[in-house]
């Protein structure tokens, strides 16, 4: 059993991610939350796209209640601690706020890809992208 378990979201969805990195040989769990393939109304294509990263990353692949599933996992693995990335996603905080509750959790900054402090409508990649290129290029 691990002391901790990786909850993987997808704004981590890299073997560079760094809390594989650090922590190699735990568990790690990804969450099919349907609340926000709905709200989000994440189409076909980007599921499809997710379903192809999490293919190459070694992670445990469950459907529910983000909260509720990261802390089953983290029951079933005997593990203290939940380990995650940090993302700008409205939910994200709320979610973290819940998990600590019962479970140590620790939260990895990485490297923003590019500096901006404006709004990015992040639930599509073209809009971000539309945004992204004009800092990254410059």
């Amino acid at each position: 059993m691990s002391e901790q378990v990786i909850w993987v979201h997808g704004d981590c969805l890299s073997p560079k991610n760094p809390a594989f990195e650090e922590y190699p040989n735990s568990p790690a769990v990804w969450i099919w939350d349907d609340a926000l393939l709905e709200e989000w109304q994440i189409g076909l294509k980007r599921i499809t796209f997710i379903y192809e990263c999490l293919l190459e990353l070694p992670v445990t692949i469950r459907r529910g209640d983000i909260v509720n599933k990261v802390l089953a996992f983290a029951v079933e693995n005997n593990a203290s601690k939940v380990i995650t990335v940090d993302t700008p996603s409205p939910r994200f905080d709320s979610i973290c706020d819940e998990i600590e509750r019962y479970k140590k959790l620790e939260v990895y900054e990485t490297k923003p890809f590019f500096d901006y402090d404006g709004f990015i409508d992040l639930k599509r990649f073209s809009r971000y992208w539309k945004v992204a290129q004009k800092h990254v290029f410059d």
